[in-house]
């Protein structure tokens, strides 16, 4: 005890903002040198689109960095496979919710994997956890925080004095019409814990009848279930704020008599939008309330493809880029110009590493990493005229992911580190006949990058492409080119070269699309 006690106090200091105090706060976790995380999953009723993979990238993130500066990191993801979503979809589809589940989180699965989000430790389903929500869900009965009519079991929102503290709302704020069940509710705020059999739908037996969990308690019954009563962070989207988040505290705190999660991490919502800045050049920290936000998010309703089609066109490391190259509180604005632009960014890196290839170095991608400790004592030893900037730069780097983890500002200062090496190299001749002195240390410097681009989860392996083996980076480049081309051509109204254009492409098995935010393309 003694040993983890005197690990966690030589922890560094980090912030992260909480959205229950709306501040920033010194990490502290429940168990010295330990957190416990936990992100919301997906409802696996079809498949999953890019709006999906923004948390999972981000709190990838978070736990590579919490794990690389010294903690032991326990995250949970779950998922959500019974809802009235999947229900009506696997009616629709005719066949069983649960198939239709499993195939859905096949999906997101293979997803997460293109993105190289490795680190989820448990991935529970709600199905799982049936026994342990009738459990919890009669643990709020017993204690009159909840209460059953006809079948279903509700919670009384006015036994919780603290409801609505996460979205500083009041009970009255809170209340809708109450839906189709109002005439059994006691408070149109209430909602329900556990809804009761319709005809055909999937049940579980209960002290209530047959039935099946609300949405909120699932989460609840999960996180409680693997990472205790009180654990470190909750995350989610920002459009989970309200009502989701704000009644898992009201049904945890209830049972529990303790905080659910000490810090509540909301991260912004992918909007569709043309480019925001630039990727590698200003830090994008753009704010935006969660209402705003979620009136524009990128969402299944909204029309979002599937997330395996954007790969048909875009390679995983540009969408990843994109995604770190924004404030994780920011939204994110997404289209084909910017991941265009995060693709050509891409290439920056690249054209280093093979530089340093060239040089006689070994490949960037396998290169090892350390972590924060082993780096910070190598980056003293560094001598020479590089060695100050080098120290500068990680020092920026990990402030700026101290400071609630600015990835915008940590991907800024990576453009920055390779601007530096190629300077480098340029000033001590090493591309003709290096010296050993210097020889060396470009080798250490690119340990200094591999050490923090494997933090962001980036560049660890050599880089993918897309069908037919060409490489997507050049691909985007021509395409935007080819599209650049026609939009002089139809602004100059010489239109017969501008459907020219259109109808070759379509012949080459190329689609333009023209919105309002630009023309896109994709694969026919």
């Amino acid at each position: 005890m003694a040993e983890t006690q005197q690990a966690a106090e030589s922890l560094p200091d980090i912030e992260i903002y909480n959205t229950l105090s709306h501040s920033k706060e010194p990490f502290r976790t429940v168990a010295p040198g330990k957190v416990g995380m936990y992100l919301c999953g997906p409802t696996v009723y079809k498949p999953s689109h890019i709006g999906h993979m923004v948390g999972p990238v981000i709190f990838d993130t978070v736990k590579r960095f919490l794990v690389y500066s010294g903690w032991q990191v326990t995250w949970v993801v779950n998922i959500t496979d019974v809802d009235d979503k999947l229900i009506a979809e696997s009616t629709a589809r005719g066949m069983s919710m649960a198939d239709l589940a499993r195939e859905m989180t096949a999906d997101y699965l293979d997803n997460l994997a293109a993105l190289g989000v490795d680190g989820i430790d448990e991935m529970p389903k709600a199905t799982d956890h049936i026994e342990g929500i009738i459990a919890f869900i009669q643990g709020l009965v017993d204690k009159d925080f909840a209460y059953a009519a006809d079948g279903d079991v509700y919670f009384d929102v006015t036994k919780d004095e603290d409801y609505g503290k996460l979205t500083n709302r009041s009970v009255e704020q809170t209340q809708g019409e109450g839906g189709t069940t109002a005439n059994r509710k006691r408070s149109a705020a209430d909602f329900a814990l556990w809804k009761q059999a319709k005809a055909g739908e999937p049940s579980w037996d209960s002290p209530w009848g047959p039935g099946r969990p609300g949405w909120h308690i699932e989460c609840s019954a999960m996180s409680g279930a693997l990472l205790g009563e009180h654990f470190d962070i909750h995350g989610g989207g920002l459009d989970l704020v309200f009502p989701h988040h704000e009644n898992e505290i009201a049904q945890s705190e209830s049972l529990h008599g303790c905080p659910m999660a000490t810090y509540w991490m909301h991260n912004g919502l992918m909007q569709a939008a043309g480019a925001a800045g630039k990727v590698g050049g200003r830090p994008r920290d753009g704010g935006g309330e969660p209402a705003d936000q979620a009136a524009t998010k990128i969402s299944k309703s909204t029309g979002a493809e599937p997330f395996k089609d954007l790969l048909t066109r875009h390679r995983p490391e540009a969408i990843k880029l994109l995604l770190l190259s924004t404030h994780y509180r920011s939204p994110i604005h997404f289209g084909e110009e910017p991941l265009g632009e995060s693709a050509r960014a891409l290439e920056a890196f690249e054209r280093l590493f093979a530089r340093y290839e060239r040089l006689g170095g070994p490949s960037f991608y396998g290169l090892p990493g350390r972590d924060r400790q082993a780096g910070t004592v190598a980056v003293a030893s560094l001598t020479g005229a590089v060695a100050d900037d080098v120290a500068a730069l990680r020092t920026r780097f990990l402030e700026a992911m101290d400071d609630d983890f600015n990835t915008a500002i940590a991907v800024a200062s990576l453009f920055d580190f390779v601007r530096l090496v190629n300077k480098f190299i340029d000033s001590q001749g090493l591309e003709k006949d290096p010296p050993a002195a210097e020889r060396q240390t470009l080798d250490q410097v690119m340990l200094v990058l591999r050490e923090l681009t494997g933090t962001l989860g980036l560049f660890l392996s050599e880089p993918s492409t897309i069908s037919g083996g060409a490489d997507e980076a050049l691909v985007g480049s021509l395409m935007d080119l080819v599209i650049e081309l026609r939009a002089r051509a139809r602004k100059g109204k010489d239109f017969a070269t501008a459907d020219l254009i259109r109808d070759a492409l379509g012949e080459a098995g190329i689609q333009l699309e023209d919105r309002a935010d630009g023309t896109g393309w994709s694969k026919k």
